[in-house]
């Protein structure tokens, strides 16, 4: 999710759905940018300032997990920037990416990540 979106208190309500549903699978250490967590590290985008935060960075095993929140977006195009720059970072350090939805969002996702040339499934909860 983009800054915008995470105002909405259905959308926060989701994200900690996800965060329950990622400690229910044995994830630790979770940084989620909801209000209870700590926040994960952010990215600045020097050409624009735009800051990018992932939405839930968690460990499992000793490996790093990147996960994005997918939920219908009021600006796709930030959302698509946001999500291709977590795939090169976790591809760098070999870490993990994940896309998360739920019903209702699912062709949304789908059309998302066909977009953006990404080669991920999604985790529909």
């Amino acid at each position: 999710m983009i800054h915008l979106d995470k105002e909405e208190n259905k959308n926060n309500a989701f994200l900690n759905t996800t965060i329950t549903y990622l400690e229910n699978k044995g994830f630790e250490n979770i940084k989620a940018d909801v209000a209870g967590y700590e926040t994960p590290t952010s990215f600045t985008r020097q050409e624009t300032g735009n800051t990018i935060i992932p939405d839930i960075v968690a460990e499992k095993r000793g490996i790093k997990y990147f996960f994005e929140v997918s939920l219908k977006s009021t600006k796709p195009q930030l959302l698509k920037t946001k999500w291709l720059l977590l795939d090169t970072l976790t591809k760098m350090k070999d870490y993990r990416f994940r896309i998360i939805t739920t019903k209702g969002h699912l062709s949304f996702t789908r059309d998302m990540i066909a977009d953006t040339n990404l080669n991920k499934s999604y985790i529909r909860i």
